[in-house]
C-alpha cells in the first residue's frame, strides 16, 4: 500500500503520543510494515525492518508495540468507520450476507475452545459483507467450541451498532444467512429491527411453512464465501497468534480495510 494512500486514509486516525513526534512518513512505514506481518503471517521479530528504516532507528517491538496500542485505543475502528461514513456509496447494500468463520489458533488466548469439526482449538467470528463481497461489520469474537447462534443477538448489535455509526441505515436490509442461524428468536430480532431475514430452512428444525426463503435471492450468500476466501489470502488470518480478542480484531480490520483501499483505488 503507498504511502499516500495511508497518510490520507489511515493516519489521521491514529493517536500520536504528544511527546516524541514522528512525521507521516515515519508512521506510514510502521504501518507498512503492519501491513507486511498481515500479508504475509511472518513473526513480528522476522520483519525487514533495515528496507524500511535505517539499522538502528527502530526494531520490531517498535513496530508491535504501535500495533498492540493502535489495536487496543480503537484507533484501527476509526479508520474503518471513517471509511465507511465517507464511501458507503462505494458499497452495494441491496442484498448483505451473515456469516461465521472459524480460524485455527495457534496458542490458546481469548475467546478460543476446541471445535470438533476442525479437530483443532478455534476462535468463531460472525462478518457481515455487502453484495459486492466487501466485510462490513464483525460481532466479538466467540470460542470454538459454541455455534454461530452462540450470543447472536448481542452479536448483532455490536454489528447494527457499527452501521449507525458509520450512518449506514439497517432498516430495510435483505439478509443472506444458512441454515445455522436458522432460529425463530434470531427470526423476531432481525424481524424487529426491520431487517427482512432470508434464512435457509434448518432441516433438523422440522417443517417450517410460514418460513420465509427465497432460494433464487439466496444464491447471493456466495459472496461472503469469497469475502471470507479473500480474507484467507492474508496469510496472517489463516491462522490467530493474538492472545487477546482485541488484538486479532485490530488485524481483521486491517483486512476489511486493505481490502477496501485495494478494490477501490480511487477512494
Amino acid at each position: 500500500m503507498g504511502e499516500s494512500t495511508i497518510i490520507n486514509w489511515i493516519i489521521p486516525f491514529l493517536s500520536v503520543g504528544k511527546r516524541g513526534f514522528s512525521s507521516k512518513y515515519y508512521f506510514a512505514k510502521i504501518i507498512q510494515l503492519i501491513f507486511k506481518r498481515l500479508k504475509t503471517g511472518m513473526q513480528w521479530r522476522e520483519l525487514p525492518i533495515e528496507s524500511y528504516f535505517e539499522k538502528g532507528e527502530i526494531s520490531w517491538q517498535n513496530v508491535y508495540y504501535y500495533f498492540n496500542k493502535w489495536s487496543k485505543d480503537g484507533s484501527f475502528q476509526r479508520v474503518w468507520l471513517n471509511l465507511l461514513s465517507k464511501k458507503k456509496r462505494k458499497l452495494d447494500m441491496s442484498c448483505v450476507q451473515l456469516d461465521g468463520s472459524h480460524t485455527r489458533c495457534r496458542q490458546k488466548g481469548e475467546s478460543t475452545g476446541y471445535q470438533a469439526r476442525k479437530k483443532s482449538v478455534t476462535t468463531n467470528s460472525i462478518f457481515l459483507c455487502d453484495n459486492k463481497g466487501q466485510m462490513i461489520a464483525m460481532g466479538s469474537p466467540k470460542a470454538g467450541n459454541h455455534n454461530d447462534l452462540y450470543e447472536i443477538e448481542e452479536v448483532l448489535k455490536e454489528i447494527l451498532a457499527l452501521l449507525e455509526e458509520a450512518g449506514i441505515e439497517h432498516k430495510g436490509l435483505f439478509l443472506n444467512a444458512d441454515a445455522g442461524f436458522d432460529s425463530k428468536s434470531l427470526r423476531e430480532f432481525l424481524e424487529s429491527k426491520e431487517i427482512i431475514a432470508n434464512i435457509k430452512p434448518n432441516p433438523r428444525n422440522g417443517e417450517q411453512p410460514d418460513v420465509y426463503f427465497d432460494e433464487e435471492l439466496y444464491k447471493n450468500r456466495f459472496k461472503i464465501e469469497q469475502a471470507n476466501g479473500w480474507l484467507d489470502g492474508y496469510k496472517g488470518l489463516i491462522m490467530r497468534y493474538e492472545y487477546l480478542d482485541v488484538t486479532w480484531i485490530g488485524m481483521l480490520l486491517l483486512g476489511f480495510i486493505s481490502k477496501f483501499l485495494k478494490k477501490f483505488k480511487h477512494v
